[in-house]
Protein backbone atom coordinates (compact mmCIF):
# COMPACT_ATOMS: atom_id res chain seq x y z
CA UNK A 1 0.00 0.00 0.00
CA UNK A 2 1.35 3.41 -1.02
CA UNK A 3 -0.04 6.96 -1.01
CA UNK A 4 -0.08 9.36 -3.96
CA UNK A 5 -0.08 12.38 -1.60
CA UNK A 6 1.51 11.13 1.63
CA UNK A 7 2.19 14.67 2.87
CA UNK A 8 -1.53 15.09 3.61
CA UNK A 9 -1.28 12.46 6.33
CA UNK A 10 0.39 15.07 8.53
CA UNK A 11 -3.12 16.56 8.97
CA UNK A 12 -3.95 13.60 11.18
CA UNK A 13 -1.71 15.11 13.85
CA UNK A 14 -3.95 18.19 14.01
CA UNK A 15 -7.12 16.26 14.86
CA UNK A 16 -6.25 15.49 18.52
CA UNK A 17 -5.38 19.15 19.09
CA UNK A 18 -8.65 20.38 17.59
CA UNK A 19 -10.63 17.76 19.56
CA UNK A 20 -8.95 18.86 22.81
CA UNK A 21 -9.66 22.57 22.20
CA UNK A 22 -13.25 21.82 21.21
CA UNK A 23 -13.81 19.81 24.39
CA UNK A 24 -12.57 22.68 26.57
CA UNK A 25 -15.12 25.09 25.06
CA UNK A 26 -18.06 22.83 25.97
CA UNK A 27 -21.27 22.39 23.97
CA UNK A 28 -22.64 25.33 22.02
CA UNK A 29 -26.16 26.51 22.94
CA UNK A 30 -28.56 26.23 20.05
CA UNK A 31 -31.88 27.41 21.53
CA UNK A 32 -32.65 29.85 24.35
CA UNK A 33 -35.55 29.31 26.76
CA UNK A 34 -37.06 31.50 29.47
CA UNK A 35 -37.46 28.36 31.59
CA UNK A 36 -35.31 25.23 31.39
CA UNK A 37 -37.63 22.98 33.34
CA UNK A 38 -38.99 21.23 30.25
CA UNK A 39 -35.53 20.90 28.70
CA UNK A 40 -34.15 19.38 31.91
CA UNK A 41 -36.83 16.74 31.90
CA UNK A 42 -36.10 15.85 28.28
CA UNK A 43 -32.33 15.76 28.91
CA UNK A 44 -32.77 12.97 31.47
CA UNK A 45 -34.09 10.52 28.85
CA UNK A 46 -31.88 7.70 27.47
CA UNK A 47 -31.96 9.01 23.92
CA UNK A 48 -30.81 12.40 25.06
CA UNK A 49 -27.86 10.93 26.95
CA UNK A 50 -26.82 8.84 23.92
CA UNK A 51 -27.13 11.88 21.70
CA UNK A 52 -24.37 13.63 23.63
CA UNK A 53 -21.87 11.21 22.09
CA UNK A 54 -22.82 11.88 18.47
CA UNK A 55 -20.15 14.61 17.99
CA UNK A 56 -17.48 11.99 18.74
CA UNK A 57 -18.20 10.41 15.34
CA UNK A 58 -16.82 13.44 13.51
CA UNK A 59 -13.21 12.74 14.58
CA UNK A 60 -12.80 9.24 13.07
CA UNK A 61 -14.79 10.53 10.09
CA UNK A 62 -12.29 13.38 9.63
CA UNK A 63 -9.36 10.97 9.97
CA UNK A 64 -10.79 8.63 7.32
CA UNK A 65 -11.44 11.52 4.92
CA UNK A 66 -7.85 12.75 5.34
CA UNK A 67 -6.58 9.28 4.53
CA UNK A 68 -8.83 9.26 1.45
CA UNK A 69 -7.40 12.64 0.34
CA UNK A 70 -3.89 11.13 0.57
CA UNK A 71 -5.04 8.64 -2.11
CA UNK A 72 -4.05 5.17 -0.92
CA UNK A 73 -3.00 2.94 -3.83
CA UNK A 74 -2.18 -0.71 -4.40
CA UNK A 75 0.70 -1.41 -6.80
CA UNK A 76 0.94 -4.45 -9.03
CA UNK A 77 4.47 -4.69 -10.43
CA UNK A 78 6.30 -7.34 -12.41
CA UNK A 79 9.76 -7.54 -13.92
CA UNK A 80 10.67 -9.73 -16.87
CA UNK A 81 14.36 -10.46 -17.42
CA UNK A 82 15.48 -11.98 -20.70
CA UNK A 83 19.05 -13.27 -20.64
CA UNK A 84 21.12 -14.48 -23.54
CA UNK A 85 23.28 -16.65 -21.32
CA UNK A 86 26.79 -18.01 -21.39
CA UNK A 87 27.45 -21.64 -20.49
CA UNK A 88 30.81 -21.86 -18.78
CA UNK A 89 32.94 -24.64 -17.31
CA UNK A 90 35.69 -23.78 -14.84
CA UNK A 91 38.59 -26.24 -14.93
CA UNK A 92 40.74 -25.90 -11.79
CA UNK A 93 44.08 -27.53 -11.08
CA UNK A 94 44.20 -29.25 -7.66
CA UNK A 95 47.57 -30.96 -8.03
CA UNK A 96 50.13 -30.96 -5.21
CA UNK A 97 51.93 -27.90 -6.59
CA UNK A 98 48.82 -25.81 -5.83
CA UNK A 99 49.97 -25.94 -2.19
CA UNK A 100 52.78 -23.50 -3.00
CA UNK A 101 52.69 -20.46 -0.69
CA UNK A 102 53.74 -17.77 -3.15
CA UNK A 103 50.45 -15.80 -3.15
CA UNK A 104 48.81 -13.61 -0.51
CA UNK A 105 45.18 -13.33 0.59
CA UNK A 106 44.00 -10.46 2.82
CA UNK A 107 47.62 -9.57 3.52
CA UNK A 108 48.62 -13.05 4.69
CA UNK A 109 50.53 -15.73 2.83
CA UNK A 110 48.17 -18.37 1.38
CA UNK A 111 48.45 -21.40 -0.88
CA UNK A 112 47.53 -21.12 -4.52
CA UNK A 113 44.34 -23.14 -4.30
CA UNK A 114 42.91 -21.05 -1.46
CA UNK A 115 43.55 -17.84 -3.40
CA UNK A 116 42.07 -19.31 -6.59
CA UNK A 117 38.92 -20.41 -4.78
CA UNK A 118 38.51 -16.92 -3.29
CA UNK A 119 38.82 -15.24 -6.70
CA UNK A 120 36.58 -17.78 -8.45
CA UNK A 121 33.89 -17.26 -5.79
CA UNK A 122 33.66 -13.56 -6.70
CA UNK A 123 33.71 -14.43 -10.41
CA UNK A 124 30.69 -16.74 -9.96
CA UNK A 125 28.82 -14.10 -7.96
CA UNK A 126 29.34 -11.61 -10.78
CA UNK A 127 27.54 -13.83 -13.32
CA UNK A 128 24.17 -14.79 -11.76
CA UNK A 129 22.41 -15.44 -15.08
CA UNK A 130 24.93 -17.89 -16.52
CA UNK A 131 24.96 -21.64 -16.20
CA UNK A 132 28.30 -22.65 -14.75
CA UNK A 133 30.00 -25.91 -13.82
CA UNK A 134 33.33 -26.98 -12.33
CA UNK A 135 35.84 -29.68 -13.25
CA UNK A 136 38.81 -30.19 -10.92
CA UNK A 137 41.86 -32.10 -12.03
CA UNK A 138 45.20 -33.46 -10.86
CA UNK A 139 46.35 -36.83 -12.25
CA UNK A 140 42.87 -37.13 -13.74
CA UNK A 141 39.80 -34.87 -13.94
CA UNK A 142 36.65 -35.26 -11.88
CA UNK A 143 33.33 -33.44 -11.98
CA UNK A 144 32.72 -31.07 -9.08
CA UNK A 145 29.47 -29.63 -10.44
CA UNK A 146 27.58 -29.94 -13.75
CA UNK A 147 26.26 -26.84 -15.48
CA UNK A 148 23.77 -25.16 -13.16
CA UNK A 149 22.03 -21.87 -12.42
CA UNK A 150 22.00 -22.73 -8.71
CA UNK A 151 25.11 -20.75 -7.82
CA UNK A 152 24.66 -21.27 -4.07
CA UNK A 153 25.01 -25.01 -4.60
CA UNK A 154 27.91 -24.36 -7.01
CA UNK A 155 29.71 -22.30 -4.36
CA UNK A 156 29.27 -25.03 -1.75
CA UNK A 157 30.87 -27.56 -4.09
CA UNK A 158 33.69 -25.14 -4.85
CA UNK A 159 34.38 -24.83 -1.11
CA UNK A 160 34.74 -28.60 -0.84
CA UNK A 161 37.52 -28.82 -3.44
CA UNK A 162 40.80 -29.88 -1.86
CA UNK A 163 44.23 -31.15 -2.81
CA UNK A 164 44.69 -34.91 -2.63
CA UNK A 165 41.19 -35.95 -3.73
CA UNK A 166 42.69 -37.90 -6.66
CA UNK A 167 46.16 -39.12 -7.59
CA UNK A 168 48.71 -36.39 -8.14
CA UNK A 169 49.73 -35.12 -11.55
CA UNK A 170 48.55 -32.50 -14.05
CA UNK A 171 46.16 -33.83 -16.70
CA UNK A 172 45.51 -30.62 -18.63
CA UNK A 173 44.35 -32.33 -21.83
CA UNK A 174 41.94 -34.69 -20.06
CA UNK A 175 40.53 -31.85 -17.94
CA UNK A 176 39.85 -29.77 -21.04
CA UNK A 177 38.27 -32.78 -22.79
CA UNK A 178 36.00 -33.39 -19.78
CA UNK A 179 34.92 -29.72 -19.78
CA UNK A 180 34.25 -29.78 -23.53
CA UNK A 181 32.16 -32.92 -23.11
CA UNK A 182 29.99 -31.11 -20.56
CA UNK A 183 29.39 -28.24 -23.02
CA UNK A 184 28.94 -30.37 -26.12
CA UNK A 185 25.13 -30.58 -25.94
CA UNK A 186 24.60 -27.03 -24.71
CA UNK A 187 22.43 -24.76 -26.86
CA UNK A 188 23.83 -21.54 -25.33
CA UNK A 189 24.90 -18.79 -27.70
CA UNK A 190 28.32 -18.70 -26.08
CA UNK A 191 30.22 -21.70 -24.65
CA UNK A 192 33.38 -21.10 -22.67
CA UNK A 193 36.01 -23.00 -20.67
CA UNK A 194 38.26 -21.17 -18.20
CA UNK A 195 41.20 -23.48 -17.49
CA UNK A 196 43.60 -22.65 -14.66
CA UNK A 197 46.79 -24.56 -13.91
CA UNK A 198 50.23 -24.08 -12.41
CA UNK A 199 52.00 -27.01 -14.05
CA UNK A 200 52.91 -29.03 -17.12
CA UNK A 201 50.72 -31.68 -18.71
CA UNK A 202 52.15 -34.97 -17.43
CA UNK A 203 49.12 -37.23 -16.97
CA UNK A 204 45.82 -38.19 -18.57
CA UNK A 205 44.88 -39.96 -21.78
CA UNK A 206 44.16 -36.91 -23.96
CA UNK A 207 46.77 -34.46 -25.21
CA UNK A 208 46.09 -30.75 -24.76
CA UNK A 209 46.27 -30.13 -28.52
CA UNK A 210 43.64 -32.80 -29.28
CA UNK A 211 41.36 -31.43 -26.58
CA UNK A 212 41.80 -27.91 -27.98
CA UNK A 213 40.87 -29.07 -31.47
CA UNK A 214 37.75 -30.77 -30.09
CA UNK A 215 36.79 -27.53 -28.32
CA UNK A 216 37.28 -25.51 -31.49
CA UNK A 217 35.12 -27.96 -33.45
CA UNK A 218 32.30 -27.45 -30.93
CA UNK A 219 32.63 -23.65 -31.04
CA UNK A 220 33.94 -23.48 -27.49
CA UNK A 221 36.37 -20.73 -26.53
CA UNK A 222 39.03 -21.59 -23.97
CA UNK A 223 40.68 -19.02 -21.73
CA UNK A 224 43.82 -20.42 -20.13
CA UNK A 225 45.44 -19.07 -16.97
CA UNK A 226 48.94 -19.91 -15.73
CA UNK A 227 49.06 -19.14 -12.01
CA UNK A 228 51.98 -18.80 -9.60
CA UNK A 229 55.51 -17.41 -9.53
CA UNK A 230 58.17 -18.66 -11.89
CA UNK A 231 61.27 -20.52 -10.72
CA UNK A 232 61.26 -21.47 -7.04
CA UNK A 233 58.37 -21.20 -4.59
CA UNK A 234 57.82 -22.12 -0.90
CA UNK A 235 56.01 -25.46 -0.69
CA UNK A 236 54.85 -27.20 2.53
CA UNK A 237 56.00 -30.80 2.91
CA UNK A 238 55.62 -33.44 5.61
CA UNK A 239 58.78 -35.37 6.52
CA UNK A 240 59.05 -38.99 7.66
CA UNK A 241 58.46 -37.97 11.27
CA UNK A 242 55.12 -36.35 10.33
CA UNK A 243 56.40 -32.80 10.81
CA UNK A 244 55.25 -30.12 8.40
CA UNK A 245 57.88 -27.72 7.10
CA UNK A 246 58.35 -25.29 4.24
CA UNK A 247 60.93 -25.97 1.51
CA UNK A 248 61.81 -24.04 -1.62
CA UNK A 249 60.86 -26.14 -4.63
CA UNK A 250 61.08 -25.73 -8.38
CA UNK A 251 57.82 -24.84 -10.10
CA UNK A 252 57.23 -24.94 -13.83
CA UNK A 253 54.22 -24.05 -15.97
CA UNK A 254 53.88 -24.86 -19.68
CA UNK A 255 52.96 -21.47 -21.08
CA UNK A 256 53.53 -22.61 -24.65
CA UNK A 257 50.89 -25.33 -24.39
CA UNK A 258 48.40 -22.99 -22.72
CA UNK A 259 48.95 -20.33 -25.39
CA UNK A 260 48.36 -22.96 -28.07
CA UNK A 261 45.05 -24.04 -26.52
CA UNK A 262 43.84 -20.44 -26.37
CA UNK A 263 44.97 -19.70 -29.92
CA UNK A 264 43.32 -22.82 -31.37
CA UNK A 265 39.94 -22.09 -29.75
CA UNK A 266 39.84 -18.31 -30.23
CA UNK A 267 40.27 -17.61 -26.53
CA UNK A 268 43.13 -15.91 -24.71
CA UNK A 269 46.08 -16.77 -22.48
CA UNK A 270 46.79 -15.00 -19.16
CA UNK A 271 49.66 -15.11 -16.69
CA UNK A 272 48.94 -14.54 -12.98
CA UNK A 273 51.93 -14.17 -10.68
CA UNK A 274 50.06 -12.66 -7.72
CA UNK A 275 46.57 -12.33 -6.32
CA UNK A 276 45.87 -8.92 -7.85
CA UNK A 277 46.76 -10.06 -11.34
CA UNK A 278 44.61 -13.18 -10.92
CA UNK A 279 41.63 -11.04 -9.90
CA UNK A 280 42.24 -8.75 -12.86
CA UNK A 281 42.30 -11.74 -15.22
CA UNK A 282 38.94 -13.07 -14.08
CA UNK A 283 37.52 -9.54 -14.26
CA UNK A 284 38.74 -9.28 -17.85
CA UNK A 285 37.20 -12.64 -18.77
CA UNK A 286 33.97 -11.46 -17.15
CA UNK A 287 34.04 -8.38 -19.40
CA UNK A 288 34.85 -10.42 -22.53
CA UNK A 289 31.98 -12.85 -21.97
CA UNK A 290 29.21 -10.55 -20.85
CA UNK A 291 25.67 -11.90 -20.77
CA UNK A 292 23.13 -9.91 -22.77
CA UNK A 293 20.16 -8.95 -20.61
CA UNK A 294 16.96 -7.05 -21.32
CA UNK A 295 14.77 -5.96 -18.41
CA UNK A 296 11.08 -5.01 -18.82
CA UNK A 297 9.36 -3.52 -15.80
CA UNK A 298 5.56 -3.28 -15.60
CA UNK A 299 3.65 -1.46 -12.87
CA UNK A 300 -0.08 -0.86 -12.44
CA UNK A 301 -1.59 1.19 -9.60
CA UNK A 302 -5.15 0.85 -8.34
CA UNK A 303 -6.77 3.67 -6.35
CA UNK A 304 -8.11 2.63 -2.95
CA UNK A 305 -9.29 6.01 -1.60
CA UNK A 306 -12.87 4.68 -1.49
CA UNK A 307 -11.85 2.27 1.29
CA UNK A 308 -11.39 5.31 3.55
CA UNK A 309 -13.78 7.83 1.96
CA UNK A 310 -16.94 5.71 2.15
CA UNK A 311 -16.65 4.85 5.88
CA UNK A 312 -15.77 8.50 6.60
CA UNK A 313 -18.83 9.79 4.76
CA UNK A 314 -20.98 7.14 6.45
CA UNK A 315 -19.89 8.42 9.88
CA UNK A 316 -20.67 12.04 8.86
CA UNK A 317 -24.13 11.06 7.61
CA UNK A 318 -24.72 9.01 10.76
CA UNK A 319 -23.95 12.00 12.98
CA UNK A 320 -26.12 14.39 10.99
CA UNK A 321 -28.97 11.96 10.39
CA UNK A 322 -29.24 10.65 13.92
CA UNK A 323 -28.84 14.15 15.33
CA UNK A 324 -31.87 15.32 13.33
CA UNK A 325 -34.04 12.28 13.96
CA UNK A 326 -33.87 9.52 16.57
CA UNK A 327 -31.16 11.09 18.75
CA UNK A 328 -32.29 14.69 18.36
CA UNK A 329 -31.56 16.55 21.52
CA UNK A 330 -31.81 20.00 23.05
CA UNK A 331 -28.41 21.43 24.02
Amino acid sequence: MTFACPQLLWLLLILPVVAFLRARRGPRAAVRYASVATAAAVGRTTRARVGRWLPVLRWPAAALLIVALARPQVSHASTKVTASGVDMMLALDVSGSMQALDLRLDGARADRLKVVKSVVTKFIDARPNDRMGIVAFAGRPYLVSPLTLDHDWLQKNLDRISIGSVEDGTAIGSALAASVNRLRKSDAKSKVVVLLTDGVNNAGSVSPSMAAQAAAAEGIRVYTIAVGAEGRAPIPVVDDAGRRRIVMGEVEVDEQTLRGIARTTGGAFFRATDTDSLQAIYARIDALEKTTRSVNHFERREERFAWAALPGLALVLAEVGLGLTALRRIP
